[in-house]
């Protein structure tokens, strides 16, 4: 199976809109050429089209949005030639009206090149920033030891790839063990959050001996970061997994975080687990949270979803149904299942208020 986290919702230059930073469209590329072409044959056709010359005054602000300075400049040049050919009945403007043109052909040019070097400089930003949130958060494998994985990722904060949801998967010594949780907030404020549990959880799979520890490890993690600071509420809610070697049992604890669903033989039921406090709040040492043992049958999957995807709202105000829902898509591939549920999500016009995760795991010796 494979990672399909969003990042391309998020990141892709296209999918981001002409007017929010993406390539301007083909029509929009077109237009200022177009125009001066119609122009051009309108007025060598008739006299009577000479009123249309007003509109070349538009061509170099409208090259602005989609070329360079120099592309810019060769079609603010070809307007004024086009206003000085005799026969296009347009070669006796007033002088005020051609220095007119000539001015707002200069200044488009300018204006070119300074988006130019603008989108340069927001380019090499957005990468950076890219390749920072893919450091926090790498696409999963397909497979981790006995285990499949397919995750799903989409932030709610417009222009980020990770906001304040996270979910892992890892070997260690004591077997694959898997988080999701969800941090206070969300956006660009909860990442250095998310990349503090993440620390915390990848160095307790190397060395702690249950789930209970590991938990207590990331809890006292957020503790540590919020001492001191004024008004530091840290907290994040968590669901942690481990499988037995053979891949036959999981062993499950949550921390104030919606337990997995279980699908088994085309049913979906969301697991019983003793839920706990989230992390963060200093209580995982005075009452630590008790891990619940669940068995596996071959073929069952697991999917952990975050608060976005459960508390997804339709226009009456319900909640969006997800066990009842996985459960038409129990015939699904499992790297297929996440992108199936977040499609469902859309065509059933529910509204996503928060960052949405989703996380798939199939247990067994073959990719389901």
């Amino acid at each position: 199976m494979k990672s399909v986290r969003g990042w391309s919702s998020r990141g892709n230059r296209e999918e981001r809109g002409w007017l929010r930073g993406a390539p301007p469209p083909r029509w929009v590329r077109m237009l200022p050429v177009l125009l001066l072409v119609a122009v051009t044959v309108a007025t060598l056709a008739t006299p009577d089209a000479r009123d249309l010359g007003f509109l070349l005054g538009a061509i170099p602000p409208l090259a602005v949005l989609s070329y360079g300075p120099l592309a810019t400049a060769v079609l603010g040049a070809l307007v004024v030639v086009v206003l000085n050919v005799p026969a296009t009945h347009l070669n006796r403007p007033g002088n005020t009206d051609l220095l007119t043109i000539v001015f707002v052909a200069v200044l488009s040019v300018f204006v070119s090149y300074v988006r130019s070097r603008r989108d340069a400089q927001l380019d090499t930003e957005r990468a950076i920033g890219e390749a920072v949130q893919r450091a926090v958060m790498p696409p999963l494998p397909e497979r981790v030891g006995r285990v499949g994985c397919a995750g799903f990722y989409r932030a709610a904060e417009d222009g980020t790839l990770v906001g304040g949801d996270f979910f892992d998967v890892r070997e260690g010594p004591y077997g694959v063990r898997a988080v999701m949780g969800d941090v206070r907030g969300h956006g660009l404020s909860a990442v250095v959050t998310v990349v503090s549990l993440l620390g915390a959880f990848r160095e307790a799979v190397l060395d702690q001996p249950d789930l209970e520890s590991v938990a207590a490890r990331m809890d006292r993690r957020l503790a540590v970061d919020s001492a001191g600071v004024r008004h530091g509420e840290l907290f994040a809610t968590a669901v942690l997994l481990e499988f037995a070697a053979d891949a036959r049992a999981v062993r499950v604890v949550a921390c104030g975080h919606p337990a997995p669903v279980l699908l088994h033989d085309g049913r979906a039921e969301e697991l019983t687990v003793a839920g706990a406090a989230p992390l963060g709040l200093g209580l995982v040492g005075v009452d630590p949270p008790k891990a619940v043992t669940v068995p596996l049958g071959p073929g069952d999957r697991l999917l952990l979803a975050s608060d976005g995807v459960w508390e997804a709202r339709d226009a009456c105000g319900g909640f969006y149904p997800l066990s009842e829902r996985l459960a038409a898509f129990a015939d699904t591939a499992s790297a297929e299942l996440a992108g199936a549920v977040w499609g469902d999500l859309g065509q059933r016009h529910y509204e996503v208020r928060d960052d949405a995760t989703l996380l798939v795991l199939a247990p067994g010796p073959a990719v389901t």
